[in-house]
């Protein structure tokens, strides 16, 4: 697995645009004939409406326990970002290279692909389960599904290493994730008769000011976990929207927000006091005046916090694997919690920082990629 295989692989996984909103089947078909080349099958797991697919490929005995090595083939986009070149280009500068998806995190993959011969030059003992997904980005989507199908045809695994972002840090917890998109539906009126109508921006800015209370709550005095890096949960609002014209009272508005919880939070339980507040105090002030009016309440995101014990086999061999004897937690969300829910012990190990994640000119250090091959290297000779 030299560094030239990995570049290579990589240049091929990030010529495909796979922004989450695209479908991802052109890239789910070149890997598969990627792993074909080396007498590997793979297995699909179609999203509901067949647009894209989340890959599972088994290399070692599959009803022995072994180790899943996970990785979403998902990009954020590129609109509006200042690019110097064309994003799905792999270039080269300096000792780093360039590409939507190279730290976030096709660098994982492409180690991952670039391995399959070295996993194939003797036999190995505990298999290895490369687990390619789709709509990471957008809430861990298809990980549940994928899960599903690994566990249908495999042993129980051992352990799952999720590549994001570390440093080749090991990460041991995450933080959950639950979000809703909200609509206030008002009744619309000329601005000078605003009493007889229902503004729905004003009503929206109450359910935005109540997440605010919220999130200060949680600053001053929720729980704390002291290995992230802000130690407690936390509550935001990302977007509000509505009205057209100054003299009009607003008929809708929508409101996005979230929160992000340690393992010691619920994060459902967090939100029910938002959308207690909504239907049983802003709600009926807004019929009060017009029966019509309405909260609409959706959850778009919503995905489990990792917590794995500093003291388990898992961390242990990962720190091992890693050749680190630290441990740390990240804010951000991973696959992670998924597979952790459904029983199987998770770490987070993989190149490139977060810091390079999701921006223009997106970039890894060629040295991670390295450092990210003798990882997997050291676990192939463990696995024999």
């Amino acid at each position: 697995m030299s560094e030239a295989d990995i570049l290579a692989i990589l240049a091929r996984l990030v010529a495909h645009d796979t922004t989450s909103r695209n479908s991802n089947l052109d890239l789910i078909t070149e890997v598969e004939a990627m792993l074909a080349v080396h007498g590997v099958s793979s297995r699909r797991v179609p999203s509901e409406d067949a647009t894209k697919s989340s890959l599972i490929a088994t290399i070692g005995p599959a009803h022995v326990p072994g180790i899943v090595l996970s990785a979403h083939l998902d990009t954020v986009p590129v609109d509006g970002q200042a690019w110097t070149g064309d994003p799905f280009t792999l270039r080269r500068q300096g000792e780093r290279v360039l590409g939507r998806g190279v730290t976030d995190m096709k660098g994982f993959a492409a180690v991952c692909l670039a391995a399959v011969p070295e996993m194939l030059a003797k036999p190995l003992s505990r298999p290895l389960h490369i687990c390619l997904t789709y709509d990471e980005e957008v809430g861990c989507l298809a990980t549940p599904a994928l899960i599903a199908a690994l566990l249908q045809d495999v042993a129980p695994p051992l352990a799952c290493i999720v590549g994001e972002p570390t440093e080749m840090g090991v990460v041991i917890g995450h933080k959950g994730k639950r979000a809703l998109d909200i609509v206030v539906e008002g009744t619309p009126g000329h601005s000078s008769l605003a009493p007889r109508f229902v503004n729905a921006v004003e009503y929206a800015a109450r359910l935005g000011s109540a997440v605010q209370l919220l999130a200060r709550r949680l600053e001053r005095e929720g729980t704390r976990d002291a290995l992230y890096d802000v130690p407690h949960s936390t509550a935001h609002v990302g977007s509000l929207h509505g009205g057209s014209a100054l003299n009009m009272v607003p008929e809708q508005a929508t409101l996005a927000l979230e929160v992000r919880v340690i393992a010691a939070d619920n994060a459902r339980a967090l939100l029910q006091e938002i959308e207690e507040f909504a239907t049983g105090v802003l709600l009926p002030e807004m019929q009060a005046v017009a029966p019509v009016a309405r909260i609409h309440i959706n959850a778009t995101i919503d995905y489990p916090p990792l917590e794995t014990p500093e003291d388990s086999d898992v961390v242990a061999f990962a720190k091992r694997l890693a050749g680190r004897n630290s441990v740390s937690k990240v804010a951000y969300g991973t696959e992670g919690g998924r597979f952790s829910a459904a029983g199987i012990p998770t770490v987070v190990v993989g190149p490139g920082s977060i810091a390079d994640a999701h921006q223009p000119d997106e970039s890894i250090a060629i040295a991670e990629l390295v450092s990210s091959r003798a990882f997997i290297s050291r676990l192939i000779a463990d696995c024999r």
